[in-house]
């Protein structure tokens, strides 16, 4: 069936009156912001004289920020359904213009605050009225120490194009002129590889068509090595240089100062991972012995030898196996699952133009609204489990803090998610009979664990040395970050593996490396997610109640705080240690059934 005749019933489409009833109630909404603006600005210069004033530009703020989610959400939702539609097009540009003015109009809140008397202003929020706003207040005064003159700010300002140029460089580079050549796939067909498909081959049952698409893709990085270590290497020492100038000891610390972190989190997991790495060796042993290969490379490693082929599914079936598998939830939290489902939270199917992929966004004071792309397969299962965690979160912390403090931070953002997709693994293993989809479900559960939690960690090693040596002045030549990457591979994956020499320029197509320590927040989550899903799985008393008022807070305590009240601390290497030992069940698990 072609996709222009797919007709999809009302009922599997979002329902965007949720949010205005037509266009003129949308109009009017944004106007409405445009007038709270107009208030706020007149603050501008005196938001700190007085209580009253910082208090009641606060109120504006909350007022117009709420209202600027809807219409945000309104613009953007409906420009997703078709992203070919004139009109979606121009009211999303609409909105996001509206998103400038905010921003430009709200922006002398911050550095108003951060350059008056901070005890005047620590006075200013031990009033009662003050409660809601006390932790953003908080926190842009914690930031006083790394903030710079006025003068001092505003030549950085000036100058972060130029910091952000090697990562627009190599976005350009490897997105824009890069070309792979070509390859034989498995009908005999000479393909061009591109970086999308790239993974799609990797995971090709045709051994041929991996190595192919492996000796394709480290070619053509080793033939740009010395241009892109120049372009890292400028971005580790814009990004040092600006943590140093920021009165931080490293660009490290920045980072994990901006995730509401501590080094010790991000020391802990690299520790803990190392001390129990054995663990990852066995899984590739038996990833080895699965595939009945006497020598696995380095391009084996994403093939599923346990695949069954594609089970087709329907909406409704995936609906109640997702309904099924969080029952441990409660039933608060099934109630609004099947609210979601049956009010048309989510856009269900794919149509033309729609934008691809899969999303949660919360809208506060309405509900959240979740994007799909289902395809009547049983890993569209997960997807759905996965983005009503997103919402379910959203949903709790709309519902109990106000708009300043429900957007849950990026420590905890994946964690609600994870615990679902977890649960619904957990589920679907012990309720299924045929011991090959069993191994099947098992080992994707692993996979996702060996992807986010060692290679993420592996990544994050990799940062932390590159940064330390550049930070302490050395010198580092594509052929010296060739070896360091190659050496953590070697110990990452132990001796059941080639560690082909091309996997050395790997580093040198990973974008996230020019966000600086992005990637430890990968394992974090899952850590944390494995460690609350176990906990729910095993029914510990009264723990459900626990996570669910996690949920609630939103971000009105720290990200580690909030996650303490899981009993999950991310300083400690326990944390890290009991992921790793879900892991290892899982694998014996797995073997078990071979």
């Amino acid at each position: 069936m072609e996709m222009e005749e797919i007709k999809v019933e009302e009922q599997y489409n979002w329902n965007l009156q949720d949010i205005f009833e037509n266009e003129e109630q949308f109009k009017k909404e944004k106007n409405e912001i445009t007038n709270i603006l107009e208030q706020i600005k007149k603050y501008q210069g005196v938001l700190c004289d007085t209580s009253n004033n910082l208090y009641n530009c606060y109120k504006l703020y909350e007022q117009a920020l709420e209202k600027f989610e809807k219409v945000y959400a309104y613009g953007m939702l409906k420009y997703h359904l078709d992203m070919s539609n004139q009109d979606g097009i121009k009211i999303f540009k609409e909105v996001e213009g509206l998103g400038t003015e905010f921003s430009v109009a709200t922006s002398f809140i911050t550095p108003e605050i951060t350059y008056a008397d901070e005890n005047i202003i620590k006075e200013y929020i031990k009033e009662d009225r003050f409660k809601g706003y006390v932790r953003d207040i908080s926190d842009i005064l914690k930031e006083k120490k790394h903030v710079l003159s006025k003068e001092e700010e505003n030549i950085l300002a000036n100058f972060s194009e130029i910091i952000s140029a090697p990562e627009n460089t190599f976005d350009t580079l490897t997105n824009a002129e890069f070309k792979f050549g070509t390859l034989i796939d498995e009908e005999g067909n000479e393909v061009e590889m591109t970086d999308s498909t790239y993974t799609l081959y990797l995971k090709s049952k045709d051994r041929n068509v991996r190595k192919q698409a492996f000796d394709l893709m480290y070619k053509k990085y080793s033939e740009f090595i010395n241009t892109i270590t120049e372009m890292y290497s400028s971005n580790v020492k814009a990004k040092s240089t600006t943590a140093k100038l920021r009165k931080y000891n490293s660009s490290l610390e920045k980072a994990v100062d901006n995730d509401d972190a501590s080094l010790k989190v991000y020391e802990s997991l690299i520790e803990a991972v190392n001390e129990d790495i054995s663990i990852n060796y066995d899984f590739i042993k038996l990833k080895k012995q699965m595939l009945n290969l006497d020598e696995m490379h380095m391009y084996d490693l994403y093939v599923n030898p346990c695949e069954q082929g594609k089970d087709e599914i329907t909406f409704e079936d995936a609906k109640q196996e997702v309904l099924n598998a969080l029952q441990i939830l409660g039933k608060e939290y099934i109630n609004k699952l099947e609210e979601a489902f049956d009010n048309r939270w989510i856009d269900v199917y794919a149509k033309p133009n729609k934008r691809g992929g899969a999303y949660s966004m919360g809208v506060y004071g309405v509900h959240p609204f979740v994007l799909t792309n289902f395809v009547n397969s049983k890993r569209d299962i997960s997807t759905i489990a996965h983005e009503l965690g997103h919402s379910m979160h959203s949903y709790y912390s709309n519902r109990e803090q106000n708009v300043i403090n429900a957007d849950y931070t990026i420590m905890v953002a994946e964690v609600a998610s994870t615990v679902n997709e977890i649960l619904l693994s957990d589920y679907q293993i012990k309720n299924e009979k045929d011991n090959k989809k069993k191994s099947e479900l098992l080992y994707e559960l692993l996979e996702m664990i060996r992807a986010t939690l060692f290679r993420q960690a592996m990544f994050a090693e990799f940062e932390k040395i590159v940064h330390e040596k550049i930070e302490n002045n050395v010198m580092l030549s594509a052929d010296d970050l060739n070896d360091i990457y190659y050496k953590l591979n070697q110990k990452y994956f132990g001796n059941d593996i080639v560690v082909d020499e091309q996997i050395k320029y790997e580093w040198a197509r990973i974008p996230h490396f020019y966000s600086d320590f992005y990637v430890y927040k990968y394992c974090t989550g899952v850590s944390s997610a494995i460690a609350i899903a176990s906990k729910i799985i095993n029914k510990e008393p009264g723990f459900v109640e626990k996570y669910i008022e996690m949920l609630k807070q939103g971000c009105s305590k720290k990200s580690i705080d909030l996650l303490k009240m899981v009993d999950v601390d991310l300083e400690s290497k326990d944390t890290y240690k009991s992921a790793i030992e879900f892991y290892n069940q899982k694998i014996k698990e797995l073997r078990e059934l071979l």
